[in-house]
């Protein structure tokens, strides 16, 4: 089993009252897929997953994956503090058309003995693949060195790896496993080190702009995908200055999609941060108000 190519980490939209907004799920997949993703990665970090119920992910997910056509590549993913809450996620998730399974390490201080078991338990929970999710950042209590040894587990087929790292990405290949590449800054160099796709933030932005660097490198065209990655970065750049949850899901509310504000503890961007996103995006090349709108050839 292999996914490869283009899988944005889908924003979840949510209404005032703090449940999901199916439709405007449904209007940012159909944006998503127009642009040629080739599938969708639900209830990441970026999905705000971990802030979510466990009813509001099964939601997420239903609409993500009822919206995405027939042969799209739709992973959820269902880490969460507690195995019991991870493996009815991930049944749900198979049962609902997901190609995979995937999930960060549970969250606090745990051994890697107490992780590989979090792992095989999860990955045995279901007949769909488990995609392991390396991002030491949000989980310091894994190593790239370990995560080689995971990828032997049974049913786990890759590894979202979030991580600039990037020599490893060959050793979990010949350790059987696909990688997506999860840094969006380094999309392309992601790809050339060995990488089948990427799973990113950004994509939910400029999928245009992604595809073009997946495209590029299929074709060995690396100097192309090198000048859409630093467009590409531009962006990444100016909207870093803010937080990234409220900064992302406010430009594609000012593009037409209206995602409500990013899930507690996050805070919501104030009118001055707003004013200077603007500008910032602006001044980046971008703008602000029309991500959703498909660019001039």
């Amino acid at each position: 089993m292999n996914v490869e190519g283009i899988l944005p980490a889908l924003m979840t939209p949510v209404t005032a009252d703090g449940g999901v907004d199916t439709a405007a799920t449904e209007r940012l997949v159909a944006r998503l897929y127009a642009a040629g993703v080739q599938g969708l990665y639900v209830c990441g970090q970026t999905g705000e997953g971990l802030q979510q119920s466990v009813a509001m992910r099964k939601t997420a997910f239903e609409a993500a994956a009822g919206a995405s056509p027939r042969g799209k590549q739709v992973i959820a993913h269902v880490g969460s503090a507690r195995v019991e809450e991870a493996i009815e996620l991930a049944r749900h998730a198979a049962a609902n058309g997901a190609c995979a399974v995937s999930s960060l390490p549970p969250a606090g201080a745990f051994s890697y003995e107490e992780i590989r078991g979090y792992y095989t338990a999860l990955a045995a929970a279901t007949d769909v693949p488990l995609v392991l999710y390396f991002f030491p950042e949000a989980a310091p209590g894994l190593r790239a060195e370990q995560v080689v040894e995971l990828c032997g587990l049974r049913n786990v087929a890759g590894v979202k790896f979030t991580s600039f790292e990037l020599n490893r990405i060959a050793e979990m290949n010949r350790a059987g496993a696909f990688v997506l590449n999860g840094r969006d800054e380094v999309l392309a160099a992601g790809l050339l080190m060995g990488a089948a796709g990427g799973i990113g933030s950004f994509y939910n932005l400029v999928p245009e702009l992604c595809v073009e660097v997946w495209e590029a490198s299929r074709r060995g065209a690396w100097s192309e995908a090198r000048a859409a990655q630093d467009r590409i970065n531009r962006l990444i750049a100016a909207v870093l200055k803010f937080p990234m949850i409220s900064a992302i899901k406010k430009l594609l509310e000012w593009s037409g999609v209206p995602c409500g504000g990013a899930l507690p503890p996050r805070r919501a961007l104030s009118p001055l941060e707003e004013a200077a996103l603007r500008a910032e995006v602006a001044a980046a090349g971008f703008d602000p108000a029309a991500f959703l709108v498909r660019p001039a050839a």
